[in-house]
């Protein structure tokens, strides 16, 4: 049964869930850890770049395979489609552990570091505690409501990095031109680069994020142009973010930041003025932390749905809430935010989740042989196939292999986290793999559509 054109969410926002998933945390913390392996201006503004052709690359994909197979759920779902339930069920323990509560576990630290400076007797990790706290208990009310306030915090978050673009051309004295430098070509072409673009997929990791509820989409066919045109926006807004922190802060004072953007506005407003935009960018990550807090829960859900012996997390209220999904989520997400360091969190979050995503590109490979049953094939064709799908891996791959190569301890971790997943589903079901239950609606229903 499909979703009925009357109900669900519209495209418009869906492309603003996938602007809400994808600024935030990445883009105003990850930039003084790339300059300190990538230490020249313009190498690391084509990071970004890079990173913006891939994120596009993978959403023209996953607007395909989100069209077969119309159900919410991103990985969990696909993968358990186009190759086997135990890589879907990788993908939802991914989900639920590093994709969704990793990302809101640091958005909220992030911006404790940003409200600092305007409240500098808080307790950070407290802080952020709270802030996930306070956004569980606002999507724990029905579906239209979280939304809405979904829409209006990233509206706030569109205006307010626009703004922040815009400091760049008021910078004055204090800005520096953007040059290609001598041996820039070869830093492209490093294992720092590689390593580099791991923190940079993580920080547009969200391109995706239309396929978590493409089952309450109204019109899930039309997933592609959610997918590609907030990718399209926030690759723009992440590039001119960048060319602006790179002209106005020497990469001496970058390198090893996290508050990278307070920096910048402190530069270019004074003391006073940098204080002020700092609380405007933890605006920015408030609005990331309430977009990871309701999407996340819909993955378990999903998962809750097709386990039996999750079945309690498959529960929804009547106006659509996975509230038993939310507070698992949130009990992740503490854990996260009392253990580990900043660093060590995001290149494992941005490793395990590029795994996953390219493992999921791949699905196209396996749709397009007619192998899948019960895909409605033919409702979106990836552009250039199979030229799109094999850049993405390519460039997926160069990363994901020097990350293992370069900083083992984290990549390790996140294998052993997507095997440990992958591994716990065969003591559940046997080696079988068994006939696939498309879940509430149908193979072309949603979870909550």
């Amino acid at each position: 049964m499909t979703t009925r054109r009357g109900a669900g969410l519209s495209l418009a926002t869906a492309a603003l869930f996938v602007v809400a998933n994808m600024i935030g945390t990445g883009v105003f913390t990850s930039l003084g850890f790339q300059v300190a392996v990538v230490p020249s201006q313009f190498p690391a503004l084509m990071l970004w770049v890079a990173g913006g052709l891939v994120a596009l690359a993978g959403a023209m994909v996953y607007g395909e395979l989100g069209a077969a197979f119309p159900r919410s759920g991103g990985e969990y779902n696909l993968l358990r489609r186009t190759f086997h339930p135990a890589l879907g069920f990788a993908a939802g323990v991914v989900s639920a552990t590093v994709g969704f509560a990793a990302p809101t576990a640091l958005a909220a630290a992030a911006m404790a570091d940003y409200a600092r400076p305007l409240m500098p007797g808080i307790h950070a990790t407290h802080f952020a505690a709270g802030v996930v706290v306070l956004f569980t208990v606002v999507h724990s009310f029905p579906v239209g409501w979280g939304a809405g306030v979904n829409n209006l915090l990233t509206g706030a978050k569109i205006l307010l990095v626009v703004g922040f673009c815009g400091l760049g051309f008021v910078a004055g004295g204090v800005a520096e031109p953007v040059r290609f430098m001598p041996g820039d070509l070869a830093m492209m072409a490093s294992p720092g680069f590689a390593v580099s673009l791991v923190f940079v997929s993580y920080a547009y990791t969200g391109w995706n994020a239309a396929a978590y509820i493409v089952g309450d989409l109204r019109r899930p066919e039309k997933l592609a142009h959610a997918l590609v045109g907030g990718t399209l926006i926030v690759t723009v807004l992440y590039v001119l973010v960048n060319l602006v922190i790179l002209r106005t802060v020497p990469l001496s004072l970058l390198a090893g930041q996290v508050e990278i953007g307070y920096l910048a506005a402190e530069r270019i407003l004074g003391e006073a003025g940098g204080r002020v935009m700092s609380g405007f960018l933890a605006i920015v990550l408030a609005s990331t932390v309430s977009a990871m807090v309701f999407l996340g829960p819909r993955v378990v859900k999903a998962m809750g749905e097709d386990e039996p012996w999750l079945g309690v997390l498959g529960r929804a209220s009547r106006g659509g809430v996975p509230h038993r999904a939310l507070v698992v989520q949130l009990a992740v997400s503490l854990i996260l935010l009392y253990s580990g360091t900043f660093e060590q969190i995001l290149l494992y979050a941005g490793f395990t989740l590029g795994l996953m995503t390219a493992l999921t590109v791949a699905g196209v490979f396996v749709l397009r042989r007619g192998r899948v049953a019960g895909a409605l094939r033919g409702r979106f064709r990836t552009p250039l196939y199979p030229l799109t799908p094999l850049f993405f891996l390519g460039m997926s791959g160069w990363a994901l292999g020097y990350s293992v190569l370069e900083r083992p301890y984290e990549s390790l971790l996140g294998l052993a986290t997507a095997a440990a997943g992958a591994l716990a589903y065969f003591p559940i079901h046997g080696r079988g793999q068994p006939a696939l239950r498309p879940g509430p609606g149908g193979p072309t229903g949603g979870a909550g559509g």
